[in-house]
Parts: structure tokens; C-alpha cells; sequence
């Protein structure tokens, strides 16, 4: 924990062109990680993840994408979740 409170404190001092060079890199990260969860699913995994309200979702991977997986959760519903946010469940 120490060192995101350090990165934030190095955050505070920066400009904005090197603010610019970290958003750029998170959003880099941010893709490469649900990139490599995606690849690593199959249609007809179960998985599990935590809806806007809070509630814990389940469901069977009904298709993947570059970056996203349709889940279908108990009566049929689907939904479209960034695959770094899937669990194995």
C-alpha cells in the first residue's frame, strides 16, 4: 500500500503533459489486462462478477470479445462486462 500512496503523492506534483504520459499508461494497462482475461475465457466458462449495485452476478460466458464477455446470468439475461472485471466462479 505504500507505494500507491507514494505514486499519488508523486502525482500531485506533476504537470500536465506528464499527467498526460500516466493516463495514457493506465488506460494501456487497463486494455492489456482485460485483453489477456479475455483470451483466457471460453464461451461456457461460469463466472462470477459484482454488478453497479453491488450485487454479485453469475453466469455462463455466452461470448467473447476483443476486450469484452456476454454473460448470461439465471433468467436469460445478458449483460456485457469488461473482462478484467470476471472472476472464475
Amino acid at each position: 500500500m505504500n507505494n500507491v500512496q507514494s505514486t499519488i503523492a508523486a502525482i500531485h506534483s506533476m504537470n500536465k503533459d506528464e499527467l498526460e504520459q500516466v493516463v495514457e499508461a493506465i488506460k494501456l494497462q487497463r486494455t492489456f489486462l482485460a485483453r489477456s482475461t479475455a483470451r483466457s475465457l471460453s464461451v461456457g466458462d461460469t463466472v462470477k462478477f459484482t454488478g453497479r449495485q453491488g450485487e454479485v452476478i453469475r453466469g455462463v460466458v455466452d461470448k467473447v470479445n476483443r476486450k469484452t464477455v456476454i454473460v448470461r446470468s439465471a433468467g436469460n439475461q445478458m449483460w456485457r462486462v469488461t473482462a478484467s472485471l470476471l472472476e472464475a466462479a
